[in-house]
């Protein structure tokens, strides 16, 4: 299958990556960076970086790596920057979260100290249970959003970036509903000039990224570019945009097991979920508001998977309980317990049980390189607007209004791996196999040997 989309641009000079929130999440991606250039460690968790992907007919046996399939932004190329509300240079950050030790990261660590985050723009009406040590203190909301712009524009000229692209790592404000002032880029930028309660900084950050040309991700549940202002002003600038809320512990255990579930047409009474963490996360989730926000992108799983509408009788009915608490003592390493009542022949009821220890931003920070590498691709090809096919790393995933959002993982890596072969013009796969069996095009009896696959070179003419 031939489109305009495999007329990429070249990955040519270096990418910027912006980050509005430079805490855990961030310094363990940062570091982890630093370490895989140096070859110290390898990218475990990155589809960019460790995955294959298979062209053509199985017993073709090309299965290249996605960085060497795509002309993906090299590692060493990355030039990470961004705001926080506390002055940590990554190095300190890193320390302070306590995801990986003073001697893993001790190796780059001068690469984390030469990384310091700019004053954010923070507004503690949104999040209530964070002290800021350093805020961009202006009149109105529309300063602090044209203070961010020459943020950007300062950060590209300063490092002689060719590319930026934004990711929002920063905490879960409180819950936003759409109003009016979310429609139109008129009432939008009246509202930020009248200092309007319903713009979050998230918000802010993400106008910002817009006008400046610059892809935007959200990493977090907040309501941000899931707007039609946004939505469109990324159509009008060109500009692609995905979100919302990385895909990471439970919420990941879900989306893998609730569709073997349906496959199975195995009935669902109930699923209870609560979860243990003392990150700055868990701190941030301990207001009622912000986990809010949280409940309703990690509850919003469960029936667009299930289906309920098409099938009543086995998930017309059941309860779902999700709970977070705050537990200082437990840091970065979260524990996630899952209780999910089933029933199957005859109705009769049976139990699985779920135990997931598991570190949030060792999970989240591949996720996140692999977002950061995919909207830059984005970029250069040319798509604009919500990039639904990278609905594979997020929680809530970003879609057209008239359509359900995918959260089935499996239809989501599907639809990742298979926007990746229109994007080079290799043939999309549905793996029905069939026509392995269709006479003269089947498959020969003995595959011929493998040939070694030829990298794609990394530049296509316009």
């Amino acid at each position: 299958m031939k489109t305009n989309f495999n007329r990429i641009s070249p990955a040519k000079g270096r990418l910027g990556v912006l980050i509005p929130g430079m805490g855990a999440v961030t310094s363990t991606l940062i570091a982890g960076v630093e370490l895989v250039k140096k070859k110290l460690a390898r990218p475990f968790g990155s589809i960019t970086q460790m995955q294959r992907i298979r062209l053509g007919k199985r017993y073709e046996n090309r299965n290249p790596l996605i960085k060497n399939f795509m002309p993906l932004a090299d590692l060493r190329d990355l030039v990470f920057g961004g705001w926080d509300i506390f002055e940590d240079s990554m190095h300190v950050a890193a320390l302070k979260a306590g995801v990986l030790s003073p001697e893993q990261i001790l190796p780059v660590k001068e690469e984390l100290r030469s990384i310091h985050p700019m004053p954010a723009v923070f507004d503690k009406k949104f999040v209530k249970n964070l002290k800021p040590k350093q805020i961009k203190r202006l009149n109105n909301k529309m300063a602090q959003a044209e203070a961010l712009i020459e943020d950007i524009q300062n950060f590209k000229m300063r490092h002689n970036l060719s590319r930026l692209v934004m990711v929002w790592c920063g905490s879960t404000e409180i819950f936003i509903s759409p109003s009016a002032i979310h429609e139109n880029l008129q009432d939008f930028e009246k509202g930020l000039k009248e200092n309007s309660a319903l713009i979050s900084p998230s918000m802010i950050y993400a106008y910002a990224a817009m006008k400046s040309g610059v892809p935007f991700a959200n990493g977090a549940p907040n309501l941000s570019i899931d707007a039609p202002v946004f939505v469109h002003l990324a159509e009008e600038k060109r500009i692609p945009i995905a979100g919302k809320d990385f895909k990471t512990g439970q919420t990941l255990m879900k989306t893998i097991l609730a569709p073997g579930l349906k496959s199975r047409m195995l009935g669902l009474s109930g699923w209870y979920s609560t979860n243990i963490l003392g990150n700055r996360d868990g701190e941030v989730l301990d207001d009622p508001k912000s986990f809010r926000t949280k409940e309703k992108s990690k509850m919003s799983v469960l029936d667009t998977i299930l289906d309920p509408d098409l099938y009543p009788e086995l998930y017309s009915k059941y309860h779902h309980k999700v709970r977070i608490d705050y537990y200082p003592p437990r840091g970065d390493a979260k524990e996630g317990w899952d209780n999910i009542d089933i029933f199957g022949w005859l109705k009769m009821p049976m139990q699985i049980k779920i135990n997931f220890l598991c570190r949030d931003s060792i999970l989240a920070a591949p996720v996140m390189l692999d977002i950061i590498l995919f909207l830059d691709l984005a970029q250069r090809a040319g798509l604009k607007g919500i990039q639904e096919w990278m609905s594979f790393f997020f929680k809530s995933p970003m879609h057209r209004p008239d359509l359900k959002p995918e959260n089935d993982l499996f239809l989501q890596h599907i639809k990742l791996k298979n926007t990746l072969r229109i994007l080079a013009g290799e043939e999309v796969l549905d793996h029905s196999g069939l026509d392995y069996y269709e006479g003269p095009k089947a498959s020969p009896k003995v595959a011929p040997s493998p040939k070694p696959y030829k990298k794609r070179a990394k530049t296509c003419k316009k």
